[in-house]
């Protein structure tokens, strides 16, 4: 007897219509001799019987049709999806459901980083949607098993389940419902012995030759397991040592590549870093849509944790408590917190709106930012990469039964007094308070060498927060990408701005190993705000310093770290570029050992979840609609309150005079003809992005970045509007 029930609906295209009972059988037949093949001695189950004569029947009595949605191979996180289709085409099968495939593209952020794709990233996302929408309405199908991959993926085929479940509950059809595989953990790479020892050589030459700056990013580079992205960190550090001929550019290639081609592990997997990717894995099955069997695992995995989670769908089939949008929204305060507390990305405030937003619920990041700050949310992750302690090892963790994962997490969090919903509902077919009641391996104590998730917290707060202040509406910080020391070195201080047009301009000086000496030399910041700033930041210094000639004090405050920058990349904005992620100016500050300390770098781009540091974005409204950040110019200044949330725009006369006021609106009368000839570049520019491609007709950054009609048409109420 078949273990999934019939969709209980009166409609039934192919019941209706026998051009999709002739078209399909044969694609379903297809799929299911290929992945027995593949399978090889691994199959399990039964002589096959899936005859075209029996698929007929199948579609004929509106048997669940379920898609396997995989993504395109040519990302590193979907390698292995021929295998788990396999597995699950097989057991879709068997409980008397219609399996089909279909993957959509997958664009990884690592290979577009610093080039013209990053304008297309954020922009996949609602393509993705999109094009899931498309292919599940046109074929029909009642549900779907996704096979969860990296970037924007995620989040985009989240949207269109949840898109999905609204329409088809608003044409009166069956609750849609879907469950999340998410690809394995890639293990990071590790610098070949051979390579660590000549990078170590480098490292001493630089030390010889008086490049002790050098030096130390190297080393500190080198501590890192290999990532892509911690290729980029290498790049930065081995150009600058090419520029003051420690090495050849021949040399440095050759490192390059040794370094690549050690970095990814041929089976493929979600990178081990904290990054968007895993960032995705923990909140998507925060919202209660991945099984614990398939959550994280350490390879693709085998038919008994696909048949778990597979076979656990008999129980949602028709039932609109387990709708996806129902899913989300029942689930979304445990998503954000335990979002929060796994210091994850900074991208996903703008997906988990876009998600509610597709889902029908009227959501915005004021809402995000509510249920952040409703109840302090506790540091439980002690993630680190040079600590053996990243996305790979709280795998093993878990491979090992030693820890549960997001069961653990959630579990910790409740312990820590963070109210979570233990009754909202999830893919195993049972609440979170049924899943916790198992307690094997369950609290975070469990794990004894190196643990990732903690039962007492680092600190009692983490997460990304929302920021304001008299110049934009709204920007995010991701305050876990910051250590306390580094929170207490840049909140309430003064920066001078240092301002740059674009992404391209900003890697192109932040690369120049001589930036603060021009800074310097071409006095970019007034000698009068320089001592004004100092009795800010460094009142312990003013008298001492107060009669130093200019190039003195200049030095004697970036030796003391008194001297703050806010370094401003505007025109990145979703409307204006596509949004794309400011990792790399980010990567290239975090490489440098001096101006890490001095910089908080402010964008209306995005940011990587792997960044560190100071990293402001998705401010708004961005350059291109006219936000405050247009105006800005070198030499102006910014007073960071970051613990209070708020930035403000210093008056700077106010500012001379040893008073600490906030005014802004005279900038914009003042800078009228610098903000339209920054547009007019601005607008040249963007014609570098294809047309077909540019995020016009959609809302802001805190708004989530969806076309304009997904954002009217969502209109009920998270809290109430659900089953």
């Amino acid at each position: 007897m078949a273990l999934y029930p019939k969709i209980e609906s009166s409609i039934n295209p192919y019941r209706d219509n026998v051009q999709g009972k002739a078209n399909e059988p044969i694609t379903v037949a297809g799929l299911l001799d290929r992945s027995k093949q593949i399978l090889g001695s691994a199959y399990e189950g039964p002589q096959p019987d899936w005859t075209l004569e029996e698929i007929y029947n199948r579609l004929e009595e509106n048997a669940p049709r379920i898609a396997i949605i995989g993504g395109s191979s040519d990302h590193p996180a979907h390698i292995m999806d021929f295998k788990t289709s396999a597995h699950a085409a097989i057991r879709i099968w068997q409980n008397g459901g219609v399996p089909f495939y279909f993957s959509t593209p997958v664009m990884c952020d690592g290979t577009a980083q610093s080039n013209q794709g990053m304008s297309y990233s954020l922009q996949s996302r609602n393509a993705v949607a999109q094009m899931v929408v498309n292919q599940i309405e046109a074929h029909s199908y009642h549900g779907a098993f996704v096979i969860q991959g990296c970037d924007k993926q995620p989040l985009g085929v989240v949207s269109a389940m949840a898109h999905l479940d609204r329409l088809r509950r608003y044409r009166g059809e069956a609750p849609f419902f879907a469950t999340f595989a998410p690809a394995h953990v890639l293990q990071g790479g590790t610098i070949p012995t051979e390579l660590f020892a000549e990078l170590e050589e480098v490292a001493k030459k630089a030390e010889e030759q008086g490049a002790d700056d050098i030096a130390y990013d190297l080393r500190d580079a080198m501590d890192y397991i290999l990532q892509c992205s911690s290729n980029t960190a290498f790049q930065g550090v081995l150009e600058r040592a090419v520029e003051r001929g420690l090495i050849s550019k021949a040399a440095h290639k050759d490192y390059e590549k040794r370094l690549a081609v050690a970095t990814c592990d041929g089976s493929g997997g979600v990178c081990a870093f904290n990054g968007t990717g895993n960032s995705s894995r923990h909140i998507v099955a925060g919202m209660g849509l991945v099984h614990p069997a398939l959550e994280l695992l350490t390879e693709s995995p085998n038919q008994e944790q696909v048949n778990e989670a597979l076979d656990s769908l008999a129980v949602m089939i028709n039932n609109p408590v387990f709708g996806a949008a129902n899913l989300m929204a029942r689930n979304i305060r445990n998503a954000i917190r335990i979002h929060s507390s796994s210091g994850g990305s900074t991208n996903l405030m703008m997906h988990v709106v876009a998600g509610m937003l597709f889902g029908g619920y009227k959501f915005n990041l004021w809402d995000l930012d509510e249920i952040h700050h409703a109840h302090p949310v506790p540091d439980l992750f002690n993630y680190s990469l040079t600590e053996g302690r990243d996305i790979f090892a709280l795998a093993m963790q878990c491979c090992d039964s030693e820890s549960r994962g997001m069961e653990s997490l959630f579990y910790e969090l409740l312990q820590n007094g963070v109210p979570m919903d233990v009754d909202a509902p999830t893919v195993t077919g049972t609440t979170w308070r049924e899943r916790l009641a198992n307690t094997d391996h369950l609290a975070a104590d469990n794990v004894k060498d190196n643990p990732v998730i903690l039962s007492k917290p680092r600190r009692p707060f983490s997460g990304v927060d929302v920021l304001t202040g008299n110049f934009f509406e709204s920007a995010v910080v991701k305050i876990s990408g910051m250590t306390t020391l580094q929170l207490d070195q840049f909140d309430k201080k003064a920066a001078f701005v240092l301002y740059y047009e674009n992404e391209d301009e900003a890697n192109r000086n932040l690369l120049d190993t001589e930036l603060l000496a021009k800074i310097k030399a071409e006095k970019r910041f007034a000698y009068d705000n320089l001592l004004a700033l100092l009795k800010q930041n460094g009142p312990e210094h003013y008298e001492a310093w107060k009669n130093d000639d200019y190039e003195t004090l200049f030095d004697k405050m970036v030796e003391e770290a008194v001297l703050k920058i806010a370094i401003i990349v505007s025109g990145q904005g979703p409307a204006a570029f596509g949004m794309p992620e400011m990792f790399t100016p980010m990567q290239h500050i975090n490489a440098n050992r001096k101006l890490k300390r001095l910089v908080t770098l402010i964008s209306d781009g995005r940011y990587s979840g792997v960044s560190y540091g100071a990293a402001i974005g998705h401010m708004t409204p961005e350059a291109k609609e006219g936000g405050g950040i247009l105006y800005l110019q070198t030499g102006d200044l910014l007073y960071l309150s970051l613990r209070e949330r708020k930035i403000e725009f210093i008056d700077e006369a106010a500012f001379r005079g040893g008073k600490l006021e906030f005014r802004f609106d005279h900038i914009r009368q003042e800078r009228t003809e610098l903000a339209e000839e920054r547009l007019a570049s601005i607008n040249k520019r963007q014609r570098l992005v294809a047309a077909s491609n540019r995020m016009v007709g959609h809302t802001d950054a805190a708004n989530g970045v969806v076309p304009l009609a997904v954002a009217e048409e969502a209109v009920l109420d998270y809290k109430i509007d659900v089953d």
